[in-house]
């Protein structure tokens, strides 16, 4: 197997497998293969969690199909593009190397990758969606790549540091980093803040992977320039200004 990860704003994976060489990754990640990869639809790959696990991940948010894409006669290629402009991170997983990952983040991995829900906490619709928050936790032996939306900033917490995020900001951690979600101290900060009422909180030991176009605030920004009501555009003006405000969000760099 050899990949190759190209572009810088909206990147794809690229995939080359040998005969009986697969990959797996949700339904509907597919980008673009070659005639000689077979694809096969499961409720669950790599042994995460069986038909139970499945609907935990459907509960969550998540969805109920796996899709395993296999060369078989003769070497192939498939790839996987991003959804929103960020980078695709290669990961190694294995004995004491999991990591828990946000839910629109696990990309595609091998066969022996694991991914069933690591964390979930419901904290009222609207704030993260009707689901609550949830992580995917990714483990087995292989590797997995991960779909982080925005630009990609590293942190390694030493044993008892601790980090405090804002949940949409949380990309992927080790498994051995310490999670929790808390509410913003003080009803001051909480009513007119303006960030939330929640932060998640890290405790090393651990490197912590932080996306800084998160997803939930980036639907925001598109949301205000939708039409409404009786100033609904039609036709080319609506499109325009929605890919206008789209654009400008993005190169602008506004949360």
């Amino acid at each position: 197997m050899q990949t190759k990860i190209q572009g810088t704003t909206m990147p794809v994976l690229d995939v080359l497998l040998e005969p009986n060489e697969s990959v797996f990754s949700e339904s509907g990640e597919l980008s673009w293969m070659t005639s000689s990869i077979q694809m096969t639809t499961h409720t669950q790959m790599g042994g995460g969690g069986g038909f139970f696990g499945a609907f935990k991940r459907v509960a969550g948010g998540g969805s109920l199909f796996m899709t395993e894409y296999r060369a078989y006669q003769t070497a192939g290629e498939v790839s996987f593009a991003t959804k929103v402009p960020g980078h695709i991170v290669p990961v190694q997983v294995g004995p004491g190397a999991e990591y828990m990952v946000h839910r629109h983040g696990f990309l595609c991995a091998t066969p022996q990758v694991t991914i069933t829900v690591g964390f979930q906490q419901s904290l009222g619709a609207g704030i993260f969606g009707g689901n609550g928050f949830l992580l995917q936790k990714v483990a087995g032996v292989g590797t997995a790549w991960l779909e982080l939306s925005g630009e990609l900033i590293l942190k390694n917490l030493a044993p008892g540091e601790v980090l405090r995020v804002h949940p949409g900001h949380v990309g992927a951690f080790q498994a051995s980093v310490g999670f929790n979600i808390t509410t913003v101290p003080g009803i001051k900060n909480a009513i007119f803040g303006g960030d939330g009422i929640f932060l998640a909180v890290l405790q090393g030991p651990g490197t912590v992977y932080l996306q800084t176009l998160p997803i939930s605030r980036l639907a925001h920004q598109i949301g205000e320039y939708l039409p409404r009501g009786e100033s609904r555009q039609t036709g080319s003006a609506a499109g325009g200004a929605v890919l206008g405000g789209i654009m400008g969000s993005i190169l602008g760099g506004g949360q």
